[in-house]
């Protein structure tokens, strides 16, 4: 798919119409007169999750009741869809978990790591990076005390906050406001060699791109799953362990589904072997059963020609912004390299806010990051390359005729 050639609309029609991934679209639940570009901020319905969680509501829950944990495999759940998941993001069976929040998970594995480096106490990540990660990291060194510490590095200044002192580094693999990509595999190899283990955040990166734990040698990782996973609005987040690290990997919230026998009822906590023991309380079963059809939607279309046709669909949104929304003060925020960008694409504008507001009540949905980002998500199964042409357009068109700048598009809302 080369969008270079598109001058019309008829031109991005032509490349729905060639589109190997076209179909892929069927089977969501998509609103008409919408074009949806944030997908890295909710996922679009499948329309197999609303089906199977139908059926658990009314079939498993409703008549098998509570037998519904063996019969239908409740209790099997976190391991089974985490082991999906693997497979998306480049991990061998029984090293990703289906758990908790993308927070407690980042809690856990950073309190893990702290362990695993005794005497070295400082967590380092980016002071751009994703500010729960960071709120969680500064708790965690507050409760340790004792010398513990979260160190930022600025961009491109990851180098100067390394040292003997630091037990892990935690990054998010695509930037959450500006879409940089970092190269996976050489910034955990560097990082092993200053001793130092490494931690990604996959929220919005799995579903989107190839991602390549295992071969990159990676320690841990965290990620949500409603962004390009599509697993529904709050679904449970995931979190990976190697399986090198896993027997040592004792996390601080020993719940009962972290036990090695969660039925036995035993007063003294024993870890559960292998990625088990990263579990903590019941599995919220309703919620995960959302989770698993946008996974295997994404598994069969193959995330190579899911990122082939994200670079296709960045780089027409790209282009054609530039052209008709430059000169009315857009410009480009993500890198412009296909290879150092996820699959969204942020602008500048100084009213940003009112503009992504004046496009939301045209029909073209992205979100608004402070303090002047426009960021659009472009989740290839469902997007089509008329509708970027569509939504540029649509953006060209505030933009020439002012039609953002009215008071109801300047009211601040409680989500952006």
């Amino acid at each position: 798919m080369d969008a270079a050639g598109v001058r019309t609309r008829e031109d991005a029609v032509a490349l729905d119409r060639a589109d190997p991934l076209a179909a892929w679209r069927d089977e969501f639940e998509l609103p008409g007169g919408v074009v949806y570009l944030a997908g890295n901020s909710l996922g679009a319905l499948p329309q197999a999750a609303a089906l199977h969680v139908e059926q658990v509501v009314r079939t498993h829950w409703g008549r098998d009741l509570v037998t519904s944990w063996t019969r239908h495999n409740w209790i099997d759940l976190p391991v089974r869809l985490g082991d999906a998941i693997g497979r998306l993001i480049g991990a061998a069976p029984g090293q990703v978990a289906v758990a908790d929040s993308t927070s407690v998970n980042l809690f856990k594995l950073l309190a893990v790591a702290l362990r695993l480096r005794p005497g070295r106490r400082v967590i380092v990540s980016e002071r751009d990076n994703f500010p729960t990660d960071l709120y969680v990291a500064e708790g965690l060194t507050a409760l340790l005390g004792d010398g513990h510490e979260l160190r930022l590095a600025d961009a491109g200044g990851l180098e100067a906050a390394l040292g003997d002192e630091v037990a892990v580094v935690a990054l998010s693999h695509v930037n959450y406001r500006d879409g940089a990509l970092h190269d996976m595999a050489a910034v955990t190899e560097h990082m092993h060699g200053r001793g130092a283990l490494m931690l990604w955040d996959l929220s919005h990166s799995a579903g989107a791109l190839p991602v390549a734990l295992d071969r990159c040698g990676v320690d841990f990782a965290v990620g949500c799953t409603y962004k390009y996973l599509s697993g529904g609005p709050g679904a449970p987040a995931y979190l990976y362990v190697a399986h090198r690290l896993q027997e040592a990997a004792r996390q601080p919230l020993s719940g009962w589904m972290g036990h090695a026998a969660p039925f036995a009822f035993e007063p003294e906590y024993r870890p559960a072997p292998g990625i088990a023991r990263q579990l903590c309380g019941t599995p919220p079963v309703l919620s995960m059963s959302a989770i698993g059809a946008g996974v295997s939607l994404l598994e069969r279309a193959g995330m190579a020609a899911v990122r082939a046709k994200s670079v296709a669909l960045c780089e027409l949104l790209i282009e054609l912004a530039e052209r008709d929304c430059g000169p009315f003060g857009l410009t480009l925020a993500s890198p412009r390299e296909a290879a150092r960008r996820g699959s969204q694409v942020c602008f500048r504008h100084p009213d940003a806010y009112p503009v992504m507001q004046a496009l939301i009540a045209r029909g073209v949905i992205g979100d608004f990051r402070a303090p002047d980002i426009l960021r659009f998500g472009l989740a290839p199964l469902v997007l089509r390359f008329a509708e970027v042409w569509d939504a540029v357009a649509t953006l060209a068109d505030l933009l020439a005729t002012g039609a953002w700048d009215r008071p109801e598009f300047r009211a601040v809302r409680n989500v952006t």
